[in-house]
């Protein structure tokens, strides 16, 4: 019975209780309606849903993307949201494959495996793609049209192949930046494995603005690092909008930063 358990729960959700710690000082009393975040919540490194819902409910953004996210976390994460901080979020899966070891489930039906938006707000033409190229691991991006400081934006998350893998990663973001270029106004976040001013993400970089004014790929020495090896792989590309604010939120539950950006789209 117990290892039917651990396959039905899956290994990366230990300890999940029904309480939620006490936010810090200072926490978002409600959903920030012009606040964008995004978070690799590494997988796996087996950290409490419980404690995943405590950090983005400190901050509380109206869109968050999510990387190497398994999809029951994703509804777990989703449901204590709302049941222990009242934070009310839609969700959209991006799973690019599916991953017993990774999100668990039954060795015949595993967990799907990839990206997650949740936004405060419904959203529509969700967009699924694979790129054709993953690495040594399937990668892709999800996009969705959502509510973001009072207007409808276009909104992508995205993994993008391991950090050895950098031509891998040029054909990656090219397919990126062709359906970003799309829209007029579109804010792109997720982990890029890659510091700024690596050539693969030269396209992205031609397209839009990091949300931190100070980063740019010639001075990559002045931008934030959002990882536990002290480097810059985590953006949000903001195309057409402008950045009001933005803040990198470390954190013990995972080998990424959270990376917040309030953004002004009026």
């Amino acid at each position: 019975m117990i290892v039917v358990c651990v396959l039905l729960l899956g290994p990366s959700t230990p300890g999940d209780a029904l309480v939620g710690r006490p936010l810090p000082a200072g926490a978002a009393a409600e959903v920030v309606p012009n606040r964008v975040m995004t978070w690799n919540l590494c997988n796996p490194c087996e950290k409490s849903n419980v404690d995943r819902a405590a950090e983005i409910a400190t901050y509380a953004p109206q869109v968050i993307g999510l990387q190497e996210a398994c999809t029951g976390d994703v509804k777990r994460i989703r449901d204590l949201l709302e049941s222990l901080y009242g934070l009310v979020y839609h969700v959209e899966y991006g799973a690019v494959l599916q991953n017993w070891g990774r999100c668990g489930g039954v060795p015949w039906s595993p967990g799907g495996f990839g990206q997650a938006l949740l936004s405060a707000a419904p959203m529509t033409d969700r967009v699924l793609v694979e790129y054709p190229d993953g690495g040594s691991e399937d990668r892709g991006y999800l996009a969705v049209t959502t509510t973001v400081d009072g207007r409808k934006v276009r909104v992508f998350n995205t993994h993008l192949a391991q950090r050895q893998q950098e031509s891998v990663r040029v054909g990656q973001v090219r397919v990126l930046a062709a359906a970003v270029a799309e829209y007029d106004r579109a804010i792109v976040i997720g982990d890029f494995n890659a510091t700024p001013e690596t050539p693969e993400l030269a396209p992205m970089w031609a397209l839009a603005a990091d949300t931190d004014p100070q980063c740019h790929p010639q001075t990559s020495g002045t931008c934030d690092t959002t990882t536990d090896w002290y480097s810059k792989f985590d953006y949000v590309f903001l195309r057409g909008i402008a950045s009001l604010r933005h803040q990198v939120h470390p954190t013990a539950y995972s080998d990424h930063d959270l990376l917040q950006a309030d953004v002004d789209l009026t």
